[in-house]
């Protein structure tokens, strides 16, 4: 995690090291109690980091956009809308703003309700925004502004809005201008360095904010059964 420690260093309202907060896979059962335990802990505290910081500028609305197409975040996503929905004071978009073939409800084997809904609950407090709400191609070929002003419309309706992003490109960049900024997720063992540091120059010339990075797919060589001691 140190290699990025001076990508970010210049960035306004950057998370602060240790800010790419490791993110654990989730693993196969028997241990899945235990390790969901850490990876929570490790939700929340990214969750603190990112929205709930006081002597940071007010961030509600943001994207999260994987260094690498291979890295998953559609997971995390849902996390960390759940995890700000439990505090039961807000509520809380997730919203489908990639360019996957796979819709985001698919990615998480959510059943869309029968009635075409601009949106719909997923939990208390919680909302599911599908693509097609904002987007008139769900394939994400073409983005107009009227396109971009409806997600802004979508996103003005929730307290917070997490914003699952396709690998940073132009369309990534539109969303991100329309949001407070974005969060960058490196895949441990596998994002570059450079490449990582390249992506940040080209957001900053893009005027898009980038508010940290989050470090994804960490596993630890720890058997585990000692989980619980950590």
């Amino acid at each position: 995690m140190s290699a990025f420690r001076d990508i970010l260093v210049d960035m306004p309202h950057m998370v602060e090291q240790p800010q790419a907060a490791p993110i654990l896979e989730p693993v196969p059962r028997p241990a899945v109690a235990a390790v969901t335990s850490v990876r929570d802990e490790q939700i929340q505290a990214l969750v603190q980091q990112l929205f709930f910081r006081p002597e940071s500028a007010v961030v509600r609305h943001v994207g999260f956009a994987p260094v690498d197409a291979a890295t998953k975040t559609a997971d995390l996503c849902l996390d960390v809308a759940r995890a700000l929905a439990e505090e039961d004071k807000y509520d809380i978009g997730l919203i489908d703003a990639h360019t996957d073939p796979v819709l985001l409800q698919s990615q998480l084997q959510i059943a869309p309700p029968n009635l075409p809904l601009t949106t719909w609950p997923m939990g208390q407090r919680l909302w599911m925004v599908p693509r097609q709400s904002w987007m008139a191609d769900a394939g994400g070929q073409r983005v107009s502004e009227q396109n971009l002003w409806r997600l802004r419309e979508l996103m003005s309706q929730f307290d917070f809005s997490i914003l699952w992003c396709a690998p940073v490109s132009w369309l990534t960049a539109n969303i991100g201008q329309t949001c407070d900024g974005l969060v960058l997720v490196l895949a441990a063992n596998r994002t570059r360095r450079m490449v990582a540091s390249q992506l940040k120059d080209q957001l900053r010339k893009a005027q898009v904010p980038l508010l940290g990075t989050v470090l994804a797919e960490r596993r630890f060589p720890v058997p585990q059964g000692l989980y619980r001691n950590l």
